[in-house]
């Protein structure tokens, strides 16, 4: 995917301050991961008269299809091979829109630390998007760029050149030239680009119609074509497109008002609201999680599939926890959670206290032996039903540690999320999911194996009819109760243990999903990131 960002100039107002403004260095090629691919910023000419920025975005077609919302095992047959067949690493869509975001954020937020009078100047820009999805035609196109001040040059790209009587594709090349200021231009496009393309490669959740009401700031609350805008990049999920409607409608009347929102949106008195939000999901289980481990007096603690290292990082802020090693398959996961967790800015004391390691949870491992607790959150269910055999035999044979606690989804909740279209698995590399009856059935077939007690308890809302969103097993090797087998009854042993809370109801973030799509059933083994 390709974006050209042009501004012209002269000697009291040179070209190259796109530069302050892009926060990039026109003297540089730069680059930069993103969660689907390399993001590259390059500048083809920089001089005081042109400037020309230019973002390439080169896709990973494998982590596209690992960490997109796609069908997973539900999916139509005939549709796995158009997951990997497609236009995703060279036509514009939300994928670029989420790398202009990612490479551009302080631009798209209109600052400018080192020429802070710049961010407010319009200039003279000139986008181009060589191939851009239009579904709507070229005639859409006008209709959402020309309301906003835009010159609009919307040429169809044919089938095939070489045949003209196929005809156009649904593809154009786009050509915008106005005087706006660089903020806007890249809010607009952030915008618009999924919404031409009718398709995000992510997970919409609520948090999406905050970030289309921050990038539509003064400009969406007004357009022509709101309905379509707000419907196509919330994916027509209907709940979150009258959420953002009913906040622009009350944008638009306060500004006809000249007062501010909160004075017309009024009715409820703040202090006297007592009404709490829910709590994630992806919180609950890590509290869960976190709540049996600190029964079971445990210390020294391996999470098996850490992903980002998020309950890797919720282990390290607790004392008890004196050593807690993460391991993955996926280099990039450990990566991910060593910025996340700011390894290289700990103290030497609290480094000492964790590792990151890569390693494949399908083989033993002699660096495993010896811990207090295992936790495999979400992990079982991206592995081929086939592999869950060895790691049955890594974990819990080898590796043996006194508690292991698994987590995974329940597939009779899913029936619940409105956003999951029925007969699908919460996630494109979810294997499988298990009814509640599977998960016990398994999860007593292996204590039973290798000498472990095993109890039940629910994660999120317990529903009287489909159970609870995230089923939770604790094994326990026999004969080792303790202090902490004390704490759980017979009663959760038959499953009717609970945990307050209750679950976001439209499932994981964007950031949990991408942690939770490695494949943490991979052969790699034996790297260790050091801390």
């Amino acid at each position: 995917m390709f974006l050209t960002i042009t501004t012209t100039g002269n000697a009291d107002r040179p070209a190259t301050d796109l530069g302050f403004l892009l926060h990039k260095h026109p003297d540089r090629a730069q680059r930069f991961s993103t969660a689907h691919g390399t993001a590259h910023v390059l500048y083809p000419e920089a001089n005081a008269e042109r400037c020309t920025a230019a973002l390439l975005l080169e896709v990973d077609p494998i982590a596209l299809v690992r960490r997109s919302r796609g069908r997973g095992r539900g999916g139509a047959p005939d549709s796995a091979l158009g997951q990997y067949v497609n236009d995703r690493p060279y036509a514009a869509s939300s994928l670029l829109a989420v790398a202009l975001r990612s490479v551009f954020a302080t631009a798209m937020r209109g600052q400018c630390e080192a020429r802070p009078e710049l961010a407010a100047q319009a200039l003279p820009l000139r986008v181009e998007v060589p191939v851009l999805p239009a579904r709507g035609g070229a005639e859409l196109v006008r209709k959402l760029f020309q309301p906003l001040g835009w010159t609009v040059l919307a040429e169809p790209v044919p089938l095939d050149e070489t045949f003209p009587e196929w005809g156009d594709s649904r593809y154009v090349r786009l050509v915008l030239e106005g005087e706006r200021t660089l903020a806007q231009a890249l809010r607009h496009l952030y915008v618009l680009l999924p919404v031409l393309d009718d398709a995000k490669h992510y997970w919409v959740a609520p948090d999406e119609v905050d970030k289309l009401l921050r990038a539509g700031e003064g400009w969406l609350e007004d357009h022509p074509e709101q309905r379509l805008i707000v419907g196509r990049y919330l994916s027509r999920r209907w709940a979150l497109t009258r959420r953002a409607m009913e906040r622009l409608e009350l944008e638009r009347l306060a500004e006809s008002d000249d007062v501010a929102a909160e004075e017309i949106d009024n009715a409820v008195d703040e202090e006297a609201d007592t009404e709490e939000r829910p709590v994630p999901l992806a919180v609950q289980r890590r509290e869960a999680i976190l709540t049996l481990l600190r029964a079971e007096k445990a210390a020294r603690v391996l999470d098996l599939g850490c992903g980002q290292g998020q309950l890797v990082g919720a282990l390290l802020k607790e004392v008890q926890f004196t050593e807690v090693v993460g391991v993955d398959v996926s280099m990039r996961a450990l990566h991910e959670a060593r910025r996340r967790l700011r390894l290289d800015r700990m103290s030497e004391r609290q480094s000492e206290r964790v590792r990151l390691v890569q390693g494949s949870l399908a083989y033993t491992d002699s660096r495993l032996k010896g811990y207090d607790a295992a936790v495999l959150s979400e992990v079982v269910e991206h592995v081929d039903p086939a592999r869950l055999p060895a790691l049955e035999y890594a974990v819990f044979g080898a590796a043996r540690p006194r508690t292991v606690v698994v987590t995974t989804p329940n597939v009779e909740y899913n029936v619940r999320w409105e956003s999951l279209p029925a007969g699908h698995v919460r996630h494109a590399d979810h294997r499988f999911e298990w009814t509640r009856e599977e998960f016990r059935q398994w999860a007593r077939e292996v204590a039973a194996r290798h000498g472990y007690e095993v109890s039940f308890a629910p994660v999120g809302p317990d529903d009287p009819e489909v159970g609870p969103p995230t089923q939770l097993a604790r094994f326990r090797r026999a004969g080792e109760g303790g202090e902490g087998g004390a704490r759980h009854s017979a009663g959760e042993r038959n499953g009717s243990a609970e945990h307050n809370g209750s679950a976001e109801r439209d499932g994981k973030s964007k950031s949990e999903r991408n942690s939770g799509s490695s494949d943490r059933s991979g052969s790699v083994r034996g790297k260790e990131v050091a801390a």
